[in-house]
């Protein structure tokens, strides 16, 4: 009977220490739970500001790329912003005044443009710090020679620029812009050819539906399906502007003065131009017909871009290749030194390069493949080095450049274009471009710096290679690098629809980009400070070299 009481007490007592141990474990897991939905939230909550702060970012984003209409637009808009942000204006033709704590900027052809921040403990050799981009998109340009008639139709003579998709210029309604330059008369007449005359240049937006490609209907080409939309480029790709029989019309019925200006414009540009194309930019630039000497005049689809997606996640819109990139570039160096005091601790150069002509091989006096990138640390490392050896050269050494083009994002529809392993998404932050073909410049030091910027601030990053059964594509990174001898990272926005007229992108990779490239600017030329692979001392090899004996008598 004692023997069974204790039984009973034992157990009973064990009882309660599982019990117990129960209600600990319970009350472990509810913690381990509860600690789960509180990081499941936070989590949540990051993501719901990033998803805020990038609609925020891709509206500002839009409101620069829906005025870009063309490079030279970009770089007005960029001259702007630098001069509301306190930048000084320069000239290349002019000598220059550079010193610590200054902000500079320049443009080349108008279309080109570099802006740079001096830092207040800059050294001579220092590095610059660089983003570069470009400002061109694949478009359709205007020849030289621009009336044409085509089947009771005037049209307009264009060249494809860069390496478009084509088909998606049918039926889109175009208008027109570009850089107008304009005889300006002092005290004589354009047709005195005497006196003061001189030219100038204007830009111009005509941003109304203009001109239309239209597609060939169905009925027509009843094995488009099966035999694909092949377009002749030069015979099927005329936009028409209007129509023979209407232009006549308004030009019987137009004041006798107007069809006699318009008339005398075509013939001073050798009839190369229609009256209607003269008359048109006349009345957008506000001046006579006979001012206009010549014109550089892209076609552009006039649909502006917006925010779009369920949850207005995406940005929908043209010329996201490169203006995306060159965005970001320009607001975090702006938004990277607001003023002098911002630049007090800065020792290299924080600079932007938004060049001309990436999509044409870059290889112009305004490209990256020019003297734009070279002619800049020259002129800053000589005038600030005080004539000491080889100022220049060291600057170049320890200089650093971002390419900032943008990247292919997965296409949920061709998966299999990607290497199973290097798939960038949208919203996954800046993808790091790789190539050991020398397509991109990136290298392991280069892209671990670039990612360093990044992880120091919870930033995500992305990394791209190319399938080894495809081509690769390029940017100016190794463009630059090779001219410049400095490092180079590659990076961009992963987007679809790469140079189709109506690109696509993600707006979270907007406003990571820009915390990006803003860190970027901020912190690394005290990181950059960390790493230098060419200054390690040899590696010790003493003691792991046996000496063998050589078995004579000494």
């Amino acid at each position: 009977m004692l023997a069974a009481r204790a039984g009973r007490v034992l157990a009973s007592a064990s009882n309660r220490r599982f019990a117990a141990a129960a209600r600990i474990n319970l009350m472990s897991k509810r913690q381990k739970t509860s600690s789960g939905h509180a990081t499941e939230a936070a989590s949540n909550e990051a993501a719901l500001t990033l998803h805020l702060r990038g609609q925020e970012h891709a509206e500002k984003l839009l409101s620069f790329i829906n005025y870009a209409w063309t490079p030279f637009h970009a770089v007005e808009e960029a001259a702007r912003r630098l001069v509301a942000a306190g930048f000084t204006p320069i000239s290349e033709r002019e000598p220059w005044s550079v010193q610590p704590g200054g902000r500079y900027f320049f443009t080349r052809n108008m279309s080109t443009v570099v802006a740079f921040a001096v830092g207040a403990k800059f050294q001579p050799g220092n590095g610059f710090y660089m983003v570069g981009a470009h400002t061109d998109s694949p478009c359709l340009k205007l020849k030289p020679v621009t009336a044409s008639s085509k089947g009771g139709y005037n049209m307009i003579n264009v060249e494809t620029y860069g390496g478009g998709l084509w088909y998606t210029w049918y039926d889109r309604d175009l208008g027109l812009a570009g850089r107008v330059l304009l005889r300006e008369d002092v005290g004589a007449t354009a047709s005195s050819n005497v006196g003061g005359s001189s030219l100038k240049h204007r830009l111009v937006k005509i941003d109304r539906p203009l001109m239309r490609i239209p597609m060939l209907a169905i009925h027509l080409q009843r094995d488009i399906h099966t035999a694909g939309f092949k377009p002749n480029l030069q015979t099927n790709f005329a936009p028409l502007i209007a129509s023979a029989a209407k232009t006549q019309l308004m030009a019987e019925t137009a004041p006798a003065a107007a069809t006699a200006a318009a008339a005398a414009a075509a013939a001073n540009t050798g009839h190369r131009h229609s009256p209607l194309l003269l008359s048109l930019l006349a009345s957008e630039l506000g001046c006579a017909p006979e001012a206009i000497v010549d014109f550089e005049l892209h076609l552009v689809d006039v649909q502006p871009g917006v925010v779009g997606g369920a949850h207005g996640e995406f940005v929908f819109t043209g010329r996201l290749d490169n203006l995306a990139m060159s965005y970001v570039a320009l607001q975090a160096l702006v938004d990277s030194c607001p003023d002098v005091s911002s630049l007090a601790e800065e020792t290299g150069v924080r600079s932007i390069a938004l060049f001309d002509h990436e999509e044409v091989g870059s290889e112009s006096a305004q490209g990256a493949g020019g003297p734009v990138m070279r002619d800049t640390i020259t002129r800053v490392a000589a005038a600030l080095a005080g004539g000491q050896e080889g100022a220049v050269e060291r600057t170049l050494r320890n200089s650093f450049l971002v390419s900032a083009d943008m990247a292919h994002a997965l296409h949920p529809n061709y998966s299999d274009k990607h290497d199973p392993d290097h798939q960038p998404r949208m919203h996954g932050g800046l993808v790091i471009k790789h190539n050991h073909n020398q397509r991109y410049a990136t290298n392991s030091v280069s892209a671990a710096l670039f990612r360093e910027v990044a992880r120091r601030h919870g930033i995500p990053c992305q990394e791209f290679s190319v399938r080894n059964d495809m081509p690769c594509g390029s940017t100016i990174g190794p463009i630059l690098s090779s001219n410049l001898g400095c490092r180079t990272v590659d990076c961009g926005i992963a987007q679809l629809s790469m140079h189709s007229v109506r690109e696509q992108c993600g707006t979270d990779d907007v406003a990571l980009a820009y915390d990006h490239l803003l860190h970027f600017f901020r912190e690394f030329s005290l990181l950059d400070a960390s790493l230098d692979v060419d200054s390690l001392p040899p590696p010790s090899i003493s003691g792991t070299v046996a000496d063998t004996p050589c078995c004579h008598t000494h």
